[in-house]
């Protein structure tokens, strides 16, 4: 399995990274899977740059906020418009209401919405789709909102998405061979409750759930990523390191 950083921008496009997207990829049974993790503003264009979007298997979304969807409105676009023809509806996961939110984020009617170009699904029991299995755990956010917790053969990939520090959260950590976290807030700020983490609640994270690998991710244009991570490494003995767009982590290596 590989991951893929398209984007790890925080709450917006930043100028180096589109907004949340994560490509994994794995082969299985002849052929390449090809799945995402979100699709925040931004993130087509850059996954041009890594896949072509029309191989895309599955995408499975953490929450509805735009920064973490809102692709789906272009990627509509290019599945029922693209010249080659009208391509097959892929599966897309996420909480109740997504189709409705999608429909309205494009201006359609919610009868047909975006359903002809993708197969809307809620999340509930694991999905198994070609070498991935993808457990969608509930966070707390002021949204419905899921950590994403991916299995391919013995690895765990854990992926926050949105959330603040709780148990849904340590539970898809819980083992993982890499924990992709968001890591929105800094130490010592007015923070809201229930709504993000710091790099050390990152730390802190990985630590009780015995991840050796920490990726930190989702930091807003308006931190310095430099103090998140000093402050993720005075928490943390793993590798650790901040997310990036093109970056690549092969777990067969891990």
């Amino acid at each position: 399995m590989r991951l893929t950083v398209v984007g790890c921008s925080g709450s917006y496009p930043g100028p180096d990274s589109p907004a949340s997207c994560y490509l994994l990829e794995a082969d299985h049974e002849g052929r390449t899977w090809r799945v995402l993790l979100d699709l925040g503003n931004g993130a087509l264009g850059v996954l041009q740059r890594f896949a072509d979007p029309l191989t895309i298997d599955a995408v499975f979304l953490s929450h509805l906020h735009a920064d973490h969807c809102l692709d789906l409105c272009g990627y509509h676009v290019m599945r029922k418009y693209h010249p080659s023809g009208h391509q097959p509806r892929i599966p897309v996961w996420g909480p109740i209401g997504t189709a409705e939110r999608m429909a309205k984020a494009y201006d359609l009617p919610l009868d047909p919405g975006m359903s002809e170009e993708f197969d809307f699904r809620v999340w509930g029991e694991p999905v198994r789709i070609g070498p991935f299995t993808v457990e969608a755990v509930p966070v707390d956010h002021p949204v419905p909102a899921f950590s994403l917790r991916v299995t391919w053969q013995d690895k765990v990939l854990a992926y926050t998405g949105d959330c603040g520090p709780c148990d849904g959260v340590r539970e898809a950590a819980l083992g993982a061979d890499l924990l992709l976290a968001e890591a929105s807030f800094e130490e010592g700020a007015d923070n809201p409750a229930n709504l993000h983490l710091t790099g050390q609640e990152c730390a802190d994270l990985a630590t009780v759930a015995g991840a050796p690998r920490l990726v930190l991710t989702h930091i807003p244009p308006w931190h310095d990523p430099q103090v998140v991570l000093k402050e993720a490494r005075a928490a943390y003995d793993g590798e650790l390191s901040l997310a990036r767009t093109g970056a690549v982590y092969d777990f067969s290596t891990f």
